[in-house]
């Protein structure tokens, strides 16, 4: 078995080759010189830590060979030969396979846009999250082009830091894409009130990078002037490698409903892929979670064992900024109607339905973890495709375990 990508979702499917008993070969190909590490702590973590930071290894070397994974770090696939079941390696060599999962993820989106230079930047790796933590000290500016949750989680360790922030995002408001709009707000409130400066709804004209400084020219005429401009406007599939293999490709690499390409040996997982969704009718989504990732590369393990397994899961999705935790279950645009529930502390939950009552998807924010039962219970109750009480959903008094078991 070989494994292209060693972030989340590749290696978990190393292990779980092994969990389920497998016994042949197992090669695990990662580009980047470090163990396999976990992304989300990079926006946070690892840039407040009071010592330069450690990668957060999802394995270290120890369980790596107990386990009998061979690890090809600083390595990459250039290059996939359907007919023989090999891959062409960076280093020239070739390496066989029965079956293969292609995990390579997303990379940031780039902005297209001429003046850019060493102080524009973007988040993807921990060797990236080095050299921007360098800049978020007290006295510094730091101007972040996107409102979406890299850009927000950055915007929040810089302003714990001292840096000032300007966030410029283009659209009406942050979090445009798969947050709702109430729950948007909170997370909007809570920034300008830590002192972040947004500039929501304004285009950048043009970006100067004189190598001292970033100046940024909005549409409006506005000029943002900053020590470092980090760029968080999105990601795209990684999906090179899988095109010159003349894989299907629809938004990612396109797999079924067992992460199965169009390939039969082949197949994908991951931040790479779109995939049909079972409890959205075979919606074809592509999801960049980290749980996701963990879930695609255990139901990858088993399919290329031959299990033949539908993915039957909820997204989850959530972000902690400020102290407070947002937390989605579901999606959101998949609802027709809303309805509010308010819990302690200023927390609440927006619950997304159908026309017909049947709950698609569930939305939080609060401090700590003042969603996170209630979410996690809204995700059974979508999973189950239930049509709950509208009256029952609204009061906190009516427990939602109540509803489940219903």
């Amino acid at each position: 078995m070989v494994i292209i990508g060693a972030g989340e979702c590749g290696t978990r499917a190393a292990f779980a080759l092994r969990e389920m008993g497998y016994d042949g070969t197992v090669t695990l190909v990662g580009a980047e010189a470090h163990l396999p590490y976990e992304r989300p702590p990079l926006s946070k973590d690892a840039m407040v830590a009071s010592e330069t930071p450690s990668i957060k290894a999802i394995s270290d070397a120890a369980r790596l060979s107990e386990h009998r994974i061979d690890l090809l770090g600083a390595s990459s696939a250039t290059s996939i030969d359907r007919a023989n079941r090999s891959i062409r390696l960076s280093d020239g060599s070739d390496l066989d396979y029965d079956k293969l999962l292609v995990a390579t993820g997303a990379t940031p989106r780039m902005l297209t846009l001429p003046g850019l230079g060493a102080r524009c930047v973007y988040l993807r790796t921990f060797d990236d999250a080095l050299a921007i933590r360098g800049y978020l000290r007290a006295g510094a500016h730091i101007a972040i082009i996107g409102g979406g949750f890299i850009g927000l989680e950055l915007a929040a360790s810089a302003r714990k830091l001292g840096a000032d922030v300007t966030v410029i995002e283009a659209q009406p408001r942050i979090l445009m894409r798969g947050v709702p709009a109430e729950i948007a707000a909170v997370v909007h409130e809570a920034h300008a009130a830590e002192g972040v400066d947004f500039i929501c709804g304004n285009g950048i004209a043009a970006v100067n990078d004189d190598g001292t400084s970033v100046r940024i020219a909005l549409a409006s005429g506005r000029a943002v002037a900053a020590d470092l401009a980090i760029i968080g406007i999105g990601a795209i599939p990684v999906t090179a490698l899988a095109e010159t293999a003349g894989l299907t490709l629809n938004n990612g690499i396109a797999v079924d409903a067992q992460l199965r390409t169009s390939d039969p040996n082949i197949f994908a997982a991951g931040d790479c892929c779109s995939f049909p969704l079972a409890v959205y009718g075979g919606r074809r989504v592509r999801l960049e979670a980290w749980r996701s990732a963990q879930e695609h590369g255990a139901l990858a393990a088993r399919n290329m064992l031959g299990a033949d397994e539908v993915h039957a899961g909820v997204p989850w999705f959530w972000s902690d900024q400020y102290g407070l935790s947002l937390q989605i279950a579901g999606l959101p645009d998949e609802g027709e109607h809303t309805i509010r529930r308010d819990l302690d502390d200023g927390a609440f939950i927006l619950f997304h339905l159908k026309h017909d009552g049947r709950l698609v998807a569930a939305s939080g924010i609060g401090p700590g973890n003042a969603v996170a039962r209630d979410i996690r219970l809204a995700e059974m109750l979508i999973a189950r495709s239930a049509h709950p009480d509208i009256d029952a959903l609204a009061a906190p008094s009516v427990k939602l375990k109540s509803l489940l078991a219903a």
